[in-house]
């Protein structure tokens, strides 16, 4: 496919259409990853070019656009990514939420294929067996995704060899997981229990999920304007108790929230406390 069948026209209406539908700005010279994603579309849906495709979208037809969302949303993850948000979970985090007579809720938002919400699931049932008697009153770990594609994938908590590798310490891996079939492990059903997902545009109200511990929303707010971040930051700031953590990227910031979180500087890492009211 060449730059001449993809004219700037269908890449500024196809920039405004996916800022609209979940908040990611493309930004100029994105054409060769919208051809790329785009790509497997046009020829699923025997459209004649990427024009067309882009056409359709824009005009309204919703399994394409349903389709063109799945195609654009970054889906890259691992286990442990980043390494110091969960050695800071296990310690000195749960020790602090262990004892309280309510259940322990942890969000993981833009979960993608659920190694970050299962990262923490097997973070905190590593810290159970040091301290048996802690979250007596329970724990659930929400993910989240924009992507159905992606939740399935959760919900299934099924993984190859190469997704396997990808971050996960082998004791956890003789722990948590058991064989699928000959080429996949699958998580072990009390390490699934933990965790349930749901379908959630980061764009539109999440009150319903209700109040959690501890969040995670960590490298997708770098793909939104600052506008739209600050938007949703106030809206993770509601669904944060007073005093709970935040967990952003490493390259990302609070951008400027200062009356909604404190920034706590660690060895190594940060993380962001809520303000009481």
């Amino acid at each position: 496919m060449t730059d001449k069948e993809f004219d700037q026209h269908h890449y500024v209406s196809f920039s405004y259409f996916l800022e609209r539908a979940c908040g990611i700005v493309l930004g100029d010279n994105k054409q060769y990853l919208v051809r790329s994603r785009l790509a497997p579309l046009i020829k699923q849906f025997s459209c004649a070019s990427i024009n067309a495709y882009i056409d359709s979208v824009i005009k309204g037809n919703q399994q394409h656009q349903a389709a063109a969302i799945e195609a654009m949303t970054t889906n890259e993850t691992l286990w442990f990514r980043d390494d110091y948000p969960f050695k800071l979970l296990e310690n000195p985090i749960l020790s602090q939420f262990s004892s309280k007579n309510k259940p322990f809720r942890i969000w993981s938002a833009a979960c993608s294929s659920g190694q970050e919400a299962y990262s923490i699931a097997m973070t905190i049932l590593n810290f159970k067996k040091q301290h048996s008697n802690s979250f007596r009153a329970g724990i659930e770990i929400v993910g989240t995704d924009i992507s159905e594609e992606m939740l399935q994938r959760c919900r299934t908590a099924e993984y190859d060899q190469l997704a396997i590798s990808r971050g996960l310490p082998e004791q956890f891996k003789s722990d948590f997981f058991e064989p699928a079939d000959n080429t996949k492990l699958r998580l072990k059903s009390h390490v699934k229990a933990l965790a349930n997902f749901k379908s959630i545009n980061l764009l539109e109200s999440y009150s319903s999920l209700g109040k959690f511990e501890i969040i995670f929303c960590r490298n997708v707010l770098i793909y939104f304007s600052p506008e739209v971040k600050k938007q949703i930051l106030q809206k993770i700031a509601a669904c944060l108790q007073d005093g709970g953590i935040l967990f952003l990227g490493a390259s990302e910031s609070i951008s400027g929230l200062t009356n909604k979180f404190d920034m706590l500087r660690c060895d190594p890492g940060l993380y962001y406390l809520k303000k009481p009211l």
